[in-house]
C-alpha cells in the first residue's frame, strides 16, 4: 500500500523505509517520546499561564472584595437594630458590580466569605451566612452537590458545613453509605452538623463498618458540635445490626455517661460475640455500675482472656470493694500476666477498703508479683 507524504517529508520517509525493522522501531519510539514530552511540556506552560492569569484576577479583586464586605457586611450595625441577621436585606449594589457572572470570580468570593465567617462569631457570622444565601452562590454549590466527581461531592458538603446551609435527608443519606471512604467521611460530617432534628439517623442506614478512624474523627465531630441533640444511644445498642455502629454507641454511652442505657448495655453481656462483649463490660466498669458485679464475677471463669481482663478492669472502676477476694486470689493463681496485672490494679483502685489485703501481698509477694503491684501502685500508671 502506496502512503502519500508530503514532498518536505519524503526524504526522511524513504530514509524510514529503507532503515531495518529495529531502527524503525527506534524511530518510531523517538518520535513518540518526544511528541509526548513536548505535550507535556505544553501542558505545564498552559497551566503555569492559568495560574498566572488567576493569581493576576485574584490580585485585582480580593482588595476590592474584602473592603465590600468589611465595609458593607461587617462594619455596618444599622441593619441589626430590630431584625434577626438572617432576614437583614443587605446592600448589594456594590457586589453586583464584581464580575460576579463569571465561575473564577463567585468561588473567589464564595472563598473569602468563608475565610471571614471562620474568624467572627455570633451576629457577624449570621450576616456572612445571609451575604453568600443573597448572592444565590449557594446555587454553584447545589450543581456541585450533583456532580459525578466524588472531590466535587466533598468540596460542596464542606461548603455546606462551613456556611451552616441545610441538606435535604434525601441527598446526604445515600452518601452516608459511599464506597469512597472521602465521600462517606464529609457525608457523616455534614449530617450530624447540619441536621437540626436527628443528626444520628445514619446509623439506622449505615451498612458498612464504621473503621477505627471513622470512629475517631465521628467521635471528634459529635462531642465538638455545639448545641447538637444527644439522643438516648441506647437504641442503637438493642436494635442495631451493624456491630460496629452498637461498639461506637457503647463509647458515646461512656462520654455522656448515660446510665438510663445501662439495661440495654447489661443485654450485651449475653451477646455471642465476645468482642461486643468486651466493649459492653467496659462500658459497664466505666459507668460505675456496682448492680452488674455479681453477674460480671459469675461469668468470669467462662470468658476468653480480653473479656476476663475487662472484668478484672471493671470491678476495679466499679470500686465498690465486695469482690476483693476474688481479686486477690486472680492475682495469686493466675497463670497469664495481664490477668495479674489487671487484679493487681483492681485491688490498689480498692485501697481505701483493701489496704489491709495490699499490704499482706506487698509483704509475701515473689519478687515477680512484688514488681506488678508496685508498677501499679504508681499513680501515673493507667489500666
Amino acid at each position: 500500500m502506496d502512503i502519500q507524504v508530503p514532498a518536505f517529508l519524503e526524504p526522511a520517509w524513504n530514509l524510514f523505509q529503507g532503515a531495518p525493522l529495529t531502527i524503525q522501531l527506534a524511530m518510531i519510539f523517538i518520535i513518540v517520546a518526544a511528541t509526548i514530552t513536548l505535550l507535556a511540556y505544553f501542558s505545564i506552560l498552559r497551566n503555569r499561564y492559568r495560574g498566572y492569569q488567576r493569581a493576576k484576577r485574584l490580585a485585582s479583586l480580593l482588595p476590592t472584595l474584602d473592603n465590600l464586605i468589611i465595609d458593607e457586611v461587617l462594619g455596618t450595625t444599622d441593619p441589626l437594630a430590630n431584625t434577626h441577621p438572617d432576614r437583614v436585606q443587605l446592600n448589594l449594589e456594590e457586589f453586583w458590580k464584581l464580575p460576579l457572572h463569571k465561575k473564577w470570580a463567585r468561588q473567589a468570593t464564595t472563598d473569602r466569605i468563608i475565610h471571614f465567617r471562620r474568624n467572627v462569631r455570633g451576629n457577624a457570622g449570621h450576616l456572612l451566612r445571609a451575604l453568600y444565601l443573597q448572592l444565590e452562590l449557594d446555587k454553584d454549590n447545589i450543581k456541585q452537590m450533583k456532580s459525578s466527581k466524588w472531590a466535587r461531592k466533598v468540596r460542596a458538603l464542606t461548603e455546606f458545613i462551613n456556611m451552616d446551609i441545610p441538606i435535604a435527608d434525601v441527598t446526604i443519606l445515600p452518601l452516608t453509605n459511599s464506597h469512597n471512604r472521602e465521600l462517606r467521611a464529609a457525608a457523616r460530617h455534614a449530617y450530624i452538623k447540619l441536621s437540626k432534628n436527628e443528626p444520628f439517623k445514619f446509623f439506622d442506614v449505615v451498612t458498612d463498618p464504621l473503621l477505627m478512624w471513622d470512629q475517631v474523627e465521628l467521635f471528634r465531630i459529635i462531642t465538638t458540635t455545639e448545641d447538637i441533640a444527644i439522643p438516648n444511644f441506647a437504641r442503637w445498642v438493642t436494635y442495631s445490626s451493624n456491630k460496629s455502629v452498637v461498639s461506637f454507641c457503647l463509647k458515646l454511652i461512656i462520654h455522656y455517661n448515660q446510665l438510663p442505657a445501662v439495661p440495654a448495655v447489661t443485654k450485651l453481656l449475653d451477646t455471642k460475640d465476645h468482642y461486643l462483649r468486651a466493649d459492653a463490660i467496659n462500658c459497664l466498669g466505666k459507668l460505675k455500675v456496682p448492680d452488674v458485679e455479681d453477674k460480671l464475677v459469675a461469668i468470669y471463669s467462662s470468658q476468653p482472656l480480653h473479656c476476663q481482663i475487662e472484668i478484672l478492669k471493671a470491678i476495679g472502676r466499679i470500686g465498690s470493694g465486695r469482690h476483693i477476694d476474688f481479686l486477690k486470689q486472680e492475682f495469686l493463681h493466675s497463670t497469664d500476666f495481664d490477668l495479674r496485672k489487671s487484679a493487681a490494679k483492681s485491688i490498689v483502685k480498692n485501697e481505701w477498703i483493701a489496704g489491709q489485703v495490699l499490704q499482706e501481698l506487698l509483704d509475701s509477694a515473689d519478687p515477680e508479683n512484688l514488681l506488678i503491684l508496685k508498677h501499679c501502685m504508681n499513680p501515673l500508671i493507667k489500666y
